[in-house]
Protein backbone atom coordinates (compact mmCIF):
# COMPACT_ATOMS: atom_id res chain seq x y z
CA UNK A 1 0.00 0.00 0.00
CA UNK A 2 0.96 3.61 -0.77
CA UNK A 3 1.91 5.93 2.05
CA UNK A 4 -1.20 8.03 1.05
CA UNK A 5 -3.05 4.55 1.05
CA UNK A 6 -1.63 3.92 4.77
CA UNK A 7 -2.39 7.49 6.00
CA UNK A 8 -5.70 7.19 5.27
CA UNK A 9 -6.02 3.48 6.96
CA UNK A 10 -4.49 5.00 9.91
CA UNK A 11 -6.84 7.68 9.94
CA UNK A 12 -10.37 6.06 9.34
CA UNK A 13 -9.58 3.16 12.01
CA UNK A 14 -7.69 5.96 14.35
CA UNK A 15 -11.15 7.99 14.25
CA UNK A 16 -13.28 4.45 14.32
CA UNK A 17 -10.99 3.57 17.91
CA UNK A 18 -11.29 7.02 19.54
CA UNK A 19 -15.04 7.42 18.85
CA UNK A 20 -15.18 3.74 20.87
CA UNK A 21 -12.81 4.79 23.21
CA UNK A 22 -15.18 7.88 23.94
CA UNK A 23 -18.22 6.56 23.91
CA UNK A 24 -17.18 3.79 26.62
CA UNK A 25 -15.62 7.14 28.74
CA UNK A 26 -18.79 8.93 28.77
CA UNK A 27 -20.99 5.72 29.83
CA UNK A 28 -21.56 6.98 33.05
CA UNK A 29 -23.67 10.21 31.49
CA UNK A 30 -25.95 7.45 31.14
CA UNK A 31 -25.81 4.79 33.43
CA UNK A 32 -25.38 6.80 36.11
CA UNK A 33 -29.01 7.87 36.21
CA UNK A 34 -30.31 4.41 37.48
CA UNK A 35 -26.94 4.34 39.79
CA UNK A 36 -28.07 7.42 41.39
CA UNK A 37 -31.46 6.30 42.12
CA UNK A 38 -30.56 3.01 43.16
CA UNK A 39 -27.86 4.08 45.55
CA UNK A 40 -29.70 7.34 46.56
CA UNK A 41 -26.83 10.02 45.85
CA UNK A 42 -26.52 13.88 45.81
CA UNK A 43 -26.13 16.20 43.47
CA UNK A 44 -22.07 16.06 44.36
CA UNK A 45 -21.86 12.51 44.62
CA UNK A 46 -23.65 11.92 41.13
CA UNK A 47 -21.10 14.93 40.01
CA UNK A 48 -17.94 12.24 41.41
CA UNK A 49 -19.18 9.81 39.71
CA UNK A 50 -19.21 11.08 36.64
CA UNK A 51 -16.17 12.59 36.49
CA UNK A 52 -14.08 9.21 37.97
CA UNK A 53 -13.63 7.82 34.34
CA UNK A 54 -12.30 11.38 33.34
CA UNK A 55 -9.83 11.62 35.92
CA UNK A 56 -7.79 9.18 34.64
CA UNK A 57 -8.12 10.03 31.21
CA UNK A 58 -6.45 13.35 32.32
CA UNK A 59 -3.83 12.58 34.13
CA UNK A 60 -2.25 9.35 31.75
CA UNK A 61 -2.63 11.93 29.03
CA UNK A 62 1.31 13.35 29.33
CA UNK A 63 2.82 10.28 29.76
CA UNK A 64 0.75 8.87 26.24
CA UNK A 65 2.03 11.70 24.52
CA UNK A 66 5.88 11.31 25.74
CA UNK A 67 5.26 7.19 25.03
CA UNK A 68 3.89 7.93 21.53
CA UNK A 69 6.27 10.20 20.98
CA UNK A 70 8.81 7.13 21.43
CA UNK A 71 7.07 4.16 20.67
CA UNK A 72 5.09 4.81 18.01
CA UNK A 73 0.83 5.21 18.18
CA UNK A 74 -0.22 2.17 17.00
CA UNK A 75 1.45 0.00 20.01
CA UNK A 76 0.09 2.67 22.69
CA UNK A 77 -3.16 3.12 21.27
CA UNK A 78 -3.83 -0.61 20.69
CA UNK A 79 -2.37 -1.68 24.47
CA UNK A 80 -4.24 1.31 25.93
CA UNK A 81 -7.45 0.32 24.69
CA UNK A 82 -6.97 -3.34 25.07
CA UNK A 83 -5.84 -2.73 29.02
CA UNK A 84 -9.95 -1.37 29.51
CA UNK A 85 -11.36 -3.87 28.12
CA UNK A 86 -12.05 -6.02 31.60
CA UNK A 87 -12.75 -3.58 33.88
CA UNK A 88 -15.10 -2.30 31.64
CA UNK A 89 -16.70 -5.75 32.27
CA UNK A 90 -16.45 -5.60 35.57
CA UNK A 91 -18.39 -2.21 36.11
CA UNK A 92 -21.05 -4.70 35.32
CA UNK A 93 -21.19 -6.40 38.79
CA UNK A 94 -20.13 -3.45 41.07
CA UNK A 95 -23.48 -3.05 43.85
CA UNK A 96 -21.51 -0.29 46.33
CA UNK A 97 -20.65 3.41 45.59
CA UNK A 98 -16.76 2.96 46.27
CA UNK A 99 -17.04 -0.22 43.38
CA UNK A 100 -18.40 2.27 40.77
CA UNK A 101 -15.17 4.84 42.29
CA UNK A 102 -12.66 2.25 41.50
CA UNK A 103 -13.64 0.93 38.88
CA UNK A 104 -14.39 4.21 37.06
CA UNK A 105 -11.28 4.94 37.32
CA UNK A 106 -9.35 1.93 35.09
CA UNK A 107 -12.11 2.64 32.66
CA UNK A 108 -11.61 6.09 32.35
CA UNK A 109 -8.16 5.19 30.73
CA UNK A 110 -10.33 5.19 27.49
CA UNK A 111 -9.54 8.07 27.28
CA UNK A 112 -5.99 9.07 27.27
CA UNK A 113 -6.87 7.84 23.60
CA UNK A 114 -7.11 11.30 22.20
CA UNK A 115 -3.38 12.37 23.34
CA UNK A 116 -2.21 9.02 21.56
CA UNK A 117 -4.12 9.36 18.34
CA UNK A 118 -3.22 12.90 17.54
CA UNK A 119 0.14 13.32 17.16
CA UNK A 120 -0.13 9.63 15.37
CA UNK A 121 -2.51 10.90 13.03
CA UNK A 122 -1.06 14.20 12.32
CA UNK A 123 2.01 12.78 11.27
CA UNK A 124 0.89 10.68 8.02
CA UNK A 125 -0.06 14.13 6.87
CA UNK A 126 1.78 16.93 5.71
CA UNK A 127 1.45 20.80 7.82
CA UNK A 128 -1.31 22.16 5.23
CA UNK A 129 -3.84 19.30 5.86
CA UNK A 130 -2.61 18.52 9.51
CA UNK A 131 -5.87 20.49 11.05
CA UNK A 132 -8.26 18.67 9.07
CA UNK A 133 -6.57 15.22 9.57
CA UNK A 134 -6.41 16.27 13.45
CA UNK A 135 -10.36 17.44 13.07
CA UNK A 136 -11.24 13.94 11.62
CA UNK A 137 -9.86 12.69 14.00
CA UNK A 138 -10.85 14.87 17.00
CA UNK A 139 -14.74 13.75 15.68
CA UNK A 140 -14.38 11.02 17.59
CA UNK A 141 -15.44 12.54 20.22
CA UNK A 142 -18.91 11.61 19.00
CA UNK A 143 -18.58 9.06 20.43
CA UNK A 144 -20.22 11.07 23.14
CA UNK A 145 -23.72 11.11 20.97
CA UNK A 146 -23.24 7.53 20.58
CA UNK A 147 -23.42 6.36 23.58
CA UNK A 148 -26.68 8.69 24.00
CA UNK A 149 -28.63 6.56 21.16
CA UNK A 150 -27.01 3.28 22.69
CA UNK A 151 -26.71 3.16 26.36
CA UNK A 152 -30.85 4.54 26.45
CA UNK A 153 -32.35 1.72 24.89
CA UNK A 154 -30.05 -1.22 26.59
CA UNK A 155 -30.80 0.23 29.97
CA UNK A 156 -34.68 0.72 28.91
CA UNK A 157 -34.68 -3.17 27.19
CA UNK A 158 -32.10 -5.27 29.37
CA UNK A 159 -31.39 -3.29 32.78
CA UNK A 160 -27.85 -0.78 33.07
CA UNK A 161 -26.22 -3.79 33.66
CA UNK A 162 -25.95 -5.03 29.83
CA UNK A 163 -24.46 -1.55 29.28
CA UNK A 164 -20.60 -1.93 30.19
CA UNK A 165 -20.98 -6.15 29.12
CA UNK A 166 -21.74 -4.67 25.52
CA UNK A 167 -19.23 -1.98 25.55
CA UNK A 168 -16.44 -4.01 26.17
CA UNK A 169 -17.33 -6.61 23.40
CA UNK A 170 -17.25 -3.65 21.25
CA UNK A 171 -14.17 -2.61 23.17
CA UNK A 172 -12.16 -5.67 22.45
CA UNK A 173 -13.21 -5.73 18.49
CA UNK A 174 -11.99 -2.47 17.94
CA UNK A 175 -8.51 -3.37 19.04
CA UNK A 176 -8.59 -6.04 16.62
CA UNK A 177 -9.53 -3.74 13.69
CA UNK A 178 -7.04 -1.13 14.95
CA UNK A 179 -4.34 -3.51 15.06
CA UNK A 180 -5.03 -5.10 11.15
CA UNK A 181 -5.76 -1.85 9.45
CA UNK A 182 -3.41 0.67 10.90
CA UNK A 183 0.35 1.42 10.48
CA UNK A 184 3.83 2.47 12.25
CA UNK A 185 6.38 4.44 10.23
CA UNK A 186 9.51 4.68 12.08
CA UNK A 187 10.27 8.16 10.70
CA UNK A 188 7.57 9.47 12.97
CA UNK A 189 9.56 8.61 15.93
CA UNK A 190 11.30 11.21 18.20
CA UNK A 191 14.95 10.42 18.27
CA UNK A 192 15.63 8.17 21.70
CA UNK A 193 18.22 10.71 23.23
CA UNK A 194 15.24 12.59 23.87
CA UNK A 195 14.58 12.19 27.48
CA UNK A 196 11.37 12.60 29.39
CA UNK A 197 12.55 15.78 31.21
CA UNK A 198 13.76 17.49 27.95
CA UNK A 199 10.17 17.04 26.69
CA UNK A 200 8.05 18.38 29.67
CA UNK A 201 10.28 21.66 30.11
CA UNK A 202 7.32 22.97 27.06
CA UNK A 203 5.38 23.44 30.42
CA UNK A 204 7.38 26.55 31.37
CA UNK A 205 6.16 27.97 27.75
CA UNK A 206 3.29 30.86 28.75
CA UNK A 207 2.04 29.75 25.20
CA UNK A 208 1.15 26.36 26.72
CA UNK A 209 -0.47 27.26 29.30
CA UNK A 210 -2.38 29.71 27.93
CA UNK A 211 -3.57 26.54 25.21
CA UNK A 212 -4.27 24.80 28.37
CA UNK A 213 -6.65 27.33 29.27
CA UNK A 214 -8.53 27.36 26.06
CA UNK A 215 -9.07 23.54 25.62
CA UNK A 216 -10.48 23.38 29.14
CA UNK A 217 -13.47 25.41 28.18
CA UNK A 218 -13.77 23.80 24.92
CA UNK A 219 -12.83 20.45 25.67
CA UNK A 220 -13.09 20.21 29.51
CA UNK A 221 -16.98 22.04 29.15
CA UNK A 222 -17.87 19.65 26.38
CA UNK A 223 -16.73 16.33 28.59
CA UNK A 224 -18.62 18.26 31.36
CA UNK A 225 -22.10 18.64 29.67
CA UNK A 226 -22.60 15.45 27.80
CA UNK A 227 -21.98 13.92 31.25
CA UNK A 228 -24.35 16.14 33.15
CA UNK A 229 -26.92 17.07 30.25
CA UNK A 230 -29.08 13.50 30.32
CA UNK A 231 -29.98 13.98 34.04
CA UNK A 232 -30.36 18.17 33.82
CA UNK A 233 -33.05 17.40 30.94
CA UNK A 234 -34.83 14.93 33.22
CA UNK A 235 -34.36 17.06 36.51
CA UNK A 236 -35.24 20.66 34.61
CA UNK A 237 -37.36 19.85 32.28
CA UNK A 238 -39.44 16.21 33.42
CA UNK A 239 -38.11 13.82 30.50
CA UNK A 240 -37.42 10.47 30.46
CA UNK A 241 -34.60 9.02 30.26
CA UNK A 242 -34.72 7.72 26.19
CA UNK A 243 -36.01 11.75 25.15
CA UNK A 244 -33.34 13.33 27.44
CA UNK A 245 -30.72 11.03 25.69
CA UNK A 246 -32.06 11.98 22.34
CA UNK A 247 -32.04 15.74 23.28
CA UNK A 248 -28.72 15.75 24.96
CA UNK A 249 -27.28 14.19 21.89
CA UNK A 250 -27.98 17.39 20.04
CA UNK A 251 -25.37 18.89 22.47
CA UNK A 252 -22.95 15.72 21.39
CA UNK A 253 -23.24 15.08 18.22
CA UNK A 254 -21.87 18.67 16.14
CA UNK A 255 -19.77 18.69 19.33
CA UNK A 256 -17.87 15.62 18.00
CA UNK A 257 -18.54 15.21 14.43
CA UNK A 258 -18.01 18.94 13.30
CA UNK A 259 -14.53 19.11 14.49
CA UNK A 260 -13.26 18.13 10.93
CA UNK A 261 -14.80 21.34 9.99
CA UNK A 262 -13.38 23.56 12.87
CA UNK A 263 -9.97 21.70 11.59
CA UNK A 264 -10.27 22.84 7.88
CA UNK A 265 -11.49 26.38 9.11
CA UNK A 266 -8.33 26.81 10.74
CA UNK A 267 -6.19 25.19 8.44
CA UNK A 268 -7.64 28.48 5.77
CA UNK A 269 -8.19 31.05 8.42
CA UNK A 270 -5.43 30.37 11.26
CA UNK A 271 -6.37 29.35 14.72
CA UNK A 272 -6.47 32.56 16.15
CA UNK A 273 -9.45 34.05 14.39
CA UNK A 274 -11.38 31.27 14.74
CA UNK A 275 -10.50 30.28 18.56
CA UNK A 276 -11.37 34.10 19.00
CA UNK A 277 -15.21 33.94 17.38
CA UNK A 278 -15.47 30.39 19.19
CA UNK A 279 -14.86 32.17 22.89
CA UNK A 280 -17.41 34.89 21.77
CA UNK A 281 -20.37 32.42 20.48
CA UNK A 282 -19.76 30.49 23.72
CA UNK A 283 -19.75 33.67 25.85
CA UNK A 284 -23.31 34.53 24.69
CA UNK A 285 -24.80 31.02 24.55
CA UNK A 286 -23.53 30.52 28.22
CA UNK A 287 -25.20 34.11 29.16
CA UNK A 288 -28.17 33.15 27.72
CA UNK A 289 -27.98 29.61 29.50
CA UNK A 290 -27.22 30.49 32.51
CA UNK A 291 -30.56 32.46 33.15
CA UNK A 292 -32.89 30.79 36.24
CA UNK A 293 -36.18 30.04 35.25
CA UNK A 294 -37.87 33.11 37.03
CA UNK A 295 -41.04 34.39 37.87
CA UNK A 296 -41.22 37.66 38.16
CA UNK A 297 -44.34 39.96 39.88
CA UNK A 298 -44.70 43.88 38.93
CA UNK A 299 -46.96 46.15 40.71
CA UNK A 300 -48.83 47.91 38.28
CA UNK A 301 -51.74 50.78 38.09
CA UNK A 302 -54.44 48.09 37.81
CA UNK A 303 -52.90 45.51 39.89
CA UNK A 304 -49.79 43.19 39.94
CA UNK A 305 -48.94 41.91 37.37
CA UNK A 306 -46.69 38.60 36.74
CA UNK A 307 -44.32 37.52 34.04
CA UNK A 308 -42.07 34.17 33.44
CA UNK A 309 -38.80 34.48 32.45
CA UNK A 310 -37.01 31.29 31.31
CA UNK A 311 -36.05 28.98 28.13
CA UNK A 312 -38.14 25.83 27.22
CA UNK A 313 -36.87 22.81 26.28
CA UNK A 314 -36.90 24.14 22.66
CA UNK A 315 -35.06 27.28 23.11
CA UNK A 316 -32.55 25.82 25.64
CA UNK A 317 -32.15 22.65 23.21
CA UNK A 318 -31.20 25.47 20.16
CA UNK A 319 -28.96 27.25 21.99
CA UNK A 320 -26.91 23.74 23.06
CA UNK A 321 -26.82 22.43 19.22
CA UNK A 322 -24.78 26.09 18.80
CA UNK A 323 -22.81 25.65 21.93
CA UNK A 324 -21.80 22.26 20.51
CA UNK A 325 -20.69 23.53 17.30
CA UNK A 326 -18.60 25.97 18.84
CA UNK A 327 -17.17 23.58 21.26
CA UNK A 328 -16.25 21.61 17.92
CA UNK A 329 -14.63 24.20 16.19
CA UNK A 330 -12.31 25.14 18.94
CA UNK A 331 -11.38 22.22 20.07
CA UNK A 332 -9.68 21.85 16.53
CA UNK A 333 -8.31 25.44 16.11
CA UNK A 334 -6.43 24.90 19.66
CA UNK A 335 -4.92 21.92 18.00
CA UNK A 336 -4.20 23.87 15.06
CA UNK A 337 -2.38 26.32 17.42
CA UNK A 338 -0.05 22.78 18.65
CA UNK A 339 0.59 22.12 15.05
CA UNK A 340 1.85 25.12 13.91
CA UNK A 341 3.54 26.01 17.23
CA UNK A 342 5.47 22.74 17.67
CA UNK A 343 5.19 20.13 15.00
CA UNK A 344 8.11 18.13 16.23
CA UNK A 345 6.65 18.10 19.61
CA UNK A 346 3.03 17.34 19.27
CA UNK A 347 2.83 14.58 21.14
CA UNK A 348 3.83 15.97 24.21
CA UNK A 349 2.02 19.47 24.03
CA UNK A 350 -1.13 17.40 23.13
CA UNK A 351 -0.72 15.50 25.98
CA UNK A 352 -0.08 18.81 28.26
CA UNK A 353 -2.81 20.80 26.82
CA UNK A 354 -5.32 17.31 26.75
CA UNK A 355 -4.57 16.63 30.57
CA UNK A 356 -5.47 20.39 31.22
CA UNK A 357 -8.29 19.95 28.98
CA UNK A 358 -9.59 16.57 31.24
CA UNK A 359 -9.41 17.93 34.49
CA UNK A 360 -12.02 20.61 33.31
CA UNK A 361 -13.87 18.00 32.44
CA UNK A 362 -13.09 15.94 35.66
CA UNK A 363 -13.79 19.45 37.75
CA UNK A 364 -16.46 20.93 36.62
CA UNK A 365 -18.87 17.52 36.88
CA UNK A 366 -18.20 18.18 40.37
CA UNK A 367 -18.45 22.36 40.84
CA UNK A 368 -21.71 21.40 38.94
CA UNK A 369 -23.06 18.78 41.79
CA UNK A 370 -21.58 21.20 44.68
CA UNK A 371 -23.54 24.55 42.93
CA UNK A 372 -26.32 22.39 42.64
CA UNK A 373 -26.87 21.44 46.19
CA UNK A 374 -25.83 24.80 47.91
CA UNK A 375 -27.71 26.76 45.64
CA UNK A 376 -30.65 24.57 44.30
CA UNK A 377 -30.35 26.26 40.31
CA UNK A 378 -29.28 23.82 37.94
CA UNK A 379 -28.48 26.72 35.39
CA UNK A 380 -25.63 27.58 38.27
CA UNK A 381 -23.63 24.94 36.12
CA UNK A 382 -23.68 27.55 33.07
CA UNK A 383 -23.01 30.70 35.27
CA UNK A 384 -19.57 29.09 36.28
CA UNK A 385 -18.92 28.08 32.49
CA UNK A 386 -19.81 31.76 31.78
CA UNK A 387 -17.27 33.03 34.10
CA UNK A 388 -14.18 30.48 32.58
CA UNK A 389 -14.98 31.82 28.82
CA UNK A 390 -14.60 35.07 30.23
CA UNK A 391 -11.09 34.05 31.47
CA UNK A 392 -10.35 33.02 28.26
CA UNK A 393 -11.46 35.97 26.22
CA UNK A 394 -9.79 38.50 28.80
CA UNK A 395 -6.30 36.08 28.17
CA UNK A 396 -6.99 36.17 24.49
CA UNK A 397 -7.22 39.70 24.27
CA UNK A 398 -4.16 40.59 26.23
CA UNK A 399 -1.68 38.42 24.74
CA UNK A 400 -2.76 38.18 20.88
CA UNK A 401 -5.40 40.37 20.15
CA UNK A 402 -4.24 43.92 21.76
CA UNK A 403 -1.25 43.93 20.05
CA UNK A 404 -2.94 43.03 16.36
CA UNK A 405 -2.89 45.53 13.59
CA UNK A 406 -6.65 45.07 12.78
CA UNK A 407 -6.90 47.81 9.71
CA UNK A 408 -4.16 48.76 7.02
CA UNK A 409 -1.57 46.71 4.84
CA UNK A 410 -0.08 44.71 7.50
CA UNK A 411 -3.44 43.21 9.18
CA UNK A 412 -3.85 39.63 8.98
CA UNK A 413 -7.53 38.14 8.36
CA UNK A 414 -9.08 38.09 11.15
CA UNK A 415 -12.95 37.21 10.53
CA UNK A 416 -14.37 34.22 9.36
Amino acid sequence: MTKKGQALSVLMVSTLAFTVCFMVWMMFAVIGIPIKKTLGLNATEFGLLTAMPVLTGSLIRVPLGIWTDKYGGRIVLALLMALTVPAIWLMSYATAYWHFLVIGLFVGLAGGSFSVGTPYVARWFPKKQQGFAMGIFGAGNSGAAVNKFVAPALVVAFGWTMVPQVYAAIMLGTVALFWFFSYSDPVHLVPSHVKFSDQLKSLKDPKVLKYCQYYSIVFGGYVALSLWMVQYYVGEFGLDIRSAALLAACFSLPGGVLRAVGGWLSDKWGAHSVTWWVLWVSWVCLFLLSYPQTDLSITTASGPMTFHIGLNVYAFTALMFILGIAFAFGKASVFKYISDDYPSNIGTISGIVGLAGGLGGFVLPIMFGALMDLTGIRSSAFMLMYGVVWVSLTWMFWTEVRGRELMGRNAKPFAL
